[in-house]
């Protein structure tokens, strides 16, 4: 095996590794007007879980309202992401505008 060959494996191996570490971190849930709450996606990769997200906070129910909330947290129970009907996505900071750019969020209503 040459040394291109075995660097190239060994990269391989440390992606799958990774990978692995982040299935089963995350869940999602959505919140309504009760205080009730639905998880939606329970110990799921990161990009299932942002998949997840992106999908509740542009779903009809949190068009017209009937989501109130969704976040992500993560296997500590801490909140990783965080969107808030009429505010758009509040957490974390360093994406908000980024995210809200992306799903069209206007602080005059909807989303």
């Amino acid at each position: 095996m040459t040394k291109k060959e075995l660097d190239k494996l060994k990269r391989q191996e440390r992606r799958n590794m990774a990978e692995e570490e982040l299935v089963g971190e995350y869940s999602v849930c959505q919140f309504f007007e009760d205080n009730s709450y639905e998880c939606v996606r329970r110990t799921v990769s990161s990009k299932e879980a942002v998949q997840a997200f992106k999908h509740y906070i542009t779903s009809l129910g949190a068009n017209i309202g009937i989501t109130k909330r969704v976040i992500v947290v993560d296997v500590g129970d801490c909140t990783v992401m965080e969107w808030v009907y009429g505010q758009g996505v509040v957490f974390p900071l360093e994406l908000v505008e980024t995210w809200n750019n992306f799903i069209g969020f206007k602080k005059e209503g909807g989303n």
